[in-house]
């Protein structure tokens, strides 16, 4: 989908603006049950990115995967908890929490310092394999395939893993 330049501006500024917002209140929400609805907008918002660069095949997998999978499956998983351990006095930190927020905030500088002196000129080149993958309709499994088990391993099986370590979380959030 190809839209003109206002058009595409406005739509990533409002999509981003909602993402903020979504992943605030999935950060400052007291509420489980609302935190994982923030959850559930973030990763619509970030499935709705790849459509101006016309990834549409990402978009819906996203969209299917994390929001009509995980995030339910996460839903239901802060349903079942009880409520009464989140509701407690906040004390003083914890030496986990503490480490914690010191991994969260050198990997958050990092990425401040690094994103600006990154060459973007792979997000070009994707966005022209995406396009190629749309105007050869009869062979678009099989070249999605063949990026994915080349060009794309190794952020496939990462994805992998992620999904694997949120669907164990789940689990073991589930169960107790």
């Amino acid at each position: 989908m190809d839209f003109t330049g206002p058009i595409h501006d406005f739509l990533l500024v409002f999509l981003g603006s909602v993402l903020l917002l979504g992943g605030l209140g999935v950060a400052l929400l007291t509420n489980p049950i609302f935190s994982a609805f923030s959850l559930g907008l973030v990763l619509v918002c970030i499935s709705l990115f790849h459509i101006p660069s016309n990834s549409h095949f990402v978009a819906a997998a996203q969209l299917l995967i994390y929001v009509g999978a995980i995030n339910v499956l996460i839903v239901f998983a802060v349903m079942f908890m009880n409520d009464s351990e989140y509701y407690k006095d906040f004390g003083l930190w914890t030496v986990g929490e503490g480490v914690t927020s010191l991994v969260c905030t050198s990997l958050f500088v990092s990425l401040i310092t690094t994103v600006p002196d990154t060459s973007w000129y792979g997000i070009i080149w994707t966005t022209r394999s995406n396009q190629i993958l749309e105007q050869d309709f009869l062979n678009n499994g099989q070249q999605i395939g063949t990026h994915l088990s080349t060009d794309f391993f190794l952020p496939f099986e990462l994805i992998s893993i992620i999904l694997l370590v949120a669907l164990i979380g789940a689990i073991v959030m589930a169960r107790q």
